[in-house]
């Protein structure tokens, strides 16, 4: 026996192929839709992904739940939920800062979801601080 390795050649797989090509191309010019109903299509599989629309009270959400997630009240299923006050205090603190900042500047409902927020997100931090003392 020799040591180079056998090769055998099928003549068809090539055709095969193209045979195979040419269908996944004929199906895919049929699943296409006309260039009029292209636009629908699009922004219809974006709307189950939406994001929200940046907003005053998106930027204020969002800086809370980072808080919460480091005050360990927010966690994946079955996961112990993180718990690291300097994060927490880090993104309550901003948020405080946006309201010094701010000042003036915002409509009343824009002023009480800040407020609110922040009282809510220190009251939390003061009674997770007492208990870890405890």
């Amino acid at each position: 026996m020799s040591d180079t390795p056998s090769i055998q050649i099928d003549s068809d797989w090539k055709r095969q192929a193209q045979e195979e090509k040419r269908k996944l191309a004929e199906e895919q010019a049929k699943s296409k839709a006309p260039p009029a109903a292209a636009p629908a299509q699009q922004s219809a599989a974006p709307a189950a992904r939406r994001l929200p629309e940046p907003s005053f009270a998106t930027l204020v959400q969002s800086s809370m739940t980072q808080a919460l997630y480091y005050l360990g009240e927010l966690a994946e299923e079955g996961e112990q939920p993180p718990l690291s006050l300097d994060m927490a205090k880090h993104h309550i603190d901003t948020l405080a800062i946006l309201d010094q900042k701010t000042k003036g500047n915002l409509t009343p409902d824009e002023q009480r979801l800040l407020d609110q927020t922040i009282y809510d997100l220190r009251a939390r931090f003061v009674g997770i601080a007492r208990q870890m003392i405890q």
